[in-house]
C-alpha cells in the first residue's frame, strides 16, 4: 500500500472513532459534520474529502460496531458445542453487548430508516446481524438434520425479534427491574425458540 492510501485510510478511521464515540456516547441525534470534525481535530471540510456524507460514514461505523461485537461473541461462544448450544450461547452474549452499549442498540433497532439515509445496505446489515453470526451453527444444523430450512427460518425470525424485544423492554427499564432478572429471563426466551 502506498503512502497516499495510507494517509487516506488513517484519515478515514481518524472520522469513524470520532463518529463511533459521538454514536456511543450521546446517539444518532448528535452526529452532525460539525461535531464529528471537532472530536476527530479537523475541519468540517476535510470530512467530505473521505466520505460522501454523514450516511456513508455511519454505514461505515455500523460494520465497524458489527465487527466488534463479533470479536466479543465469539470469544464468549469459544468452545461451545456447534449447532443449538452455540446458537444459544451468540444469542445471549449479542444481547450482552447492546446492554452494555445500549447507544449502540438504539443506532442499530430504535432510529428511523430515514435517518440512516434509505441506506439499504445499512438496514439489511442491521435486519441480518443476528442470522449473520450464527450461520456457521444454522447451516450445521441443516446438515446435520436437526431442523429443515423451513424450521431455521421460523426459528431465526422468533430469535431475531426475541433478542431484539427483551433488549427494548430492558434497555427502557420497564421490564425486568435487575440484570440478574434480565440474564434469567434471556434464557428462558432464548431456550424457548429451541422448544
Amino acid at each position: 500500500m502506498d503512502n497516499k492510501k495510507i494517509q487516506e485510510e488513517r484519515m478515514k478511521r481518524y472520522f469513524i472513532q470520532a463518529t463511533k464515540k459521538i454514536l456511543k456516547g450521546e446517539g444518532l441525534k448528535a452526529v452532525n459534520v460539525r461535531t464529528i470534525a471537532k472530536e476527530a481535530g479537523y475541519s468540517y471540510a476535510t470530512l467530505y474529502n473521505y466520505f460522501k456524507d454523514i450516511k456513508d460514514l455511519v454505514f461505515e461505523c455500523v460494520k465497524d460496531f458489527q465487527s466488534e461485537c463479533k470479536e466479543i461473541v465469539d470469544l464468549e461462544a469459544k468452545g461451545t458445542q456447534r449447532g443449538v448450544s452455540r446458537i444459544k450461547k451468540i444469542s445471549s452474549s449479542f444481547m450482552k453487548y447492546f446492554v452494555q452499549y445500549p447507544g449502540i442498540f438504539e443506532l442499530f433497532y430504535l432510529e428511523k430508516t430515514y435517518d440512516l439515509g434509505h441506506k439499504k445496505p445499512t438496514i439489511n446489515l442491521i435486519y441480518s446481524f443476528l442470522d449473520s453470526l450464527c450461520e456457521q451453527d444454522w447451516n450445521y444444523c441443516l446438515d446435520k438434520k436437526i431442523f429443515s430450512e423451513s424450521e431455521i427460518e421460523i426459528k431465526k425470525e422468533a430469535l431475531r425479534n426475541v433478542t431484539v424485544g427483551v433488549l427494548l423492554f430492558y434497555l427502557n427499564r420497564y421490564n425486568p427491574p435487575k440484570y440478574d432478572e434480565f440474564i434469567k429471563l434471556t434464557e428462558r426466551q432464548i431456550n424457548y425458540v429451541f422448544k
